[in-house]
């Protein structure tokens, strides 16, 4: 759990003046996150999740954010974000950037199964469709460039074979932003529990906190590396295959993005592993904050690197 900022009830309920939700019920932080300070937020009139951006620039949420009520006015499984009296969806709460979130009823899955993985693929594919029309443009900030940058930050906490993976897998990934694939705004983050199920529906996909525009299929494997992998890191083609059929059923895949998932899966693998190398050995101050353990990327990389996986939709075919 991370709780960076410590929100006082006469400061949150000062700050929901802001909003027509009714006064403060009540608030707890909530035990999840690495990124940001949420809280669930009780009101007269409604629970929501407050968020309190920690790293994110104030000029780069209206990308979030606007994301986010985009998603959810066409239709995606996305909580909306609640604007306040004079239609802003964010303001300036403790001294960070917040904002106040429609809270979604449901539970993640974290050990799913391949029905389960169905319903997810179902809906990213509705997200990117929905995606499509949202035109404000924004750089992944862990793209290409934070790897290089994040490597040369936790290369003295390696060991020679660490290394090694690491500079081969770089080398391999050279030019990764020059594919010709579609592109749109992506999840970036949409790991098991950023996704809340109703019994078998899919209730929300939350935490928008990595959106960028990227390639498509990228977030694809992303997601498949987390929904559809074993223990070793090896695929679950079984869950692979439920998941990128249902994808493919609303938004069917172009040949270049079929051609260059194995390298897809890698790239995802990759970033996953930095970035859980990164806050492990150079975390930030927090007054709680977990930091996952790379060891489990490590092993999807090198699971990837060791078999090219074909497109899952191939085996089914």
């Amino acid at each position: 759990m991370s709780v960076y900022t410590t929100v006082s009830a006469e400061d949150l309920d000062g700050w929901l003046a802001r909003y027509a939700v009714g006064s403060l019920v009540g608030f707890d932080p909530i035990a999840s996150g690495i990124e940001n300070t949420n809280y669930f937020v009780t009101t007269a009139r409604g629970r929501f999740v407050l968020t309190l951006y920690e790293r994110l620039p104030a000029d780069e949420l209206p990308f979030y954010l606007n994301l986010m009520a985009h998603l959810a006015r066409a239709g995606a499984a996305v909580p909306a974000p609640e604007p306040d009296r004079t239609g802003a969806l964010f303001s300036i709460l403790c001294g960070k950037p917040a904002s106040l979130i429609a809270r979604v009823d449901g539970a993640p899955r974290l050990a799913p199964r391949e029905a389960d993985c169905a319903s997810v693929g179902g809906a990213l594919a509705r997200l990117h469709r929905a995606a499509l029309d949202y035109r404000a443009r924004l750089t992944n900030r862990r793209g290409p460039a934070w790897w290089r940058q994040a490597a040369r930050a936790v290369r003295p906490f390696l060991d020679a074979g660490q290394e090694r993976l690491l500079a081969d897998e770089l080398k391999f990934q050279t030019g990764f932003g020059r594919a010709r694939m579609p592109r749109a705004a992506i999840h970036g983050d949409l790991f098991r529990d950023n996704v809340l199920f109703d019994d078998d529906r899919v209730a929300g996909i939350i935490d928008f906190g990595f959106a960028a525009t990227d390639f498509l299929a990228y977030d694809l494997a992303i997601a498949v590396n987390d929904w559809c992998v074993h223990g070793d890191g090896s695929l679950d083609e079984s869950r692979a295959r439920a998941f990128v059929l249902a994808y493919e059923a609303l938004r069917p895949l172009a040949a270049e993005e079929r051609e260059q998932w194995p390298a897809l899966l890698r790239a995802a693998a990759l970033r996953f592993w930095l970035s859980r190398l990164y806050d492990l050995h150079l975390p930030r101050p927090g007054e709680l904050v977990h930091a996952h353990d790379p060891a489990a990327f490590e092993r999807i990389l090198r699971a990837r690197v060791a078999t090219a996986a074909p497109w899952p939709a191939h085996r089914a075919a």
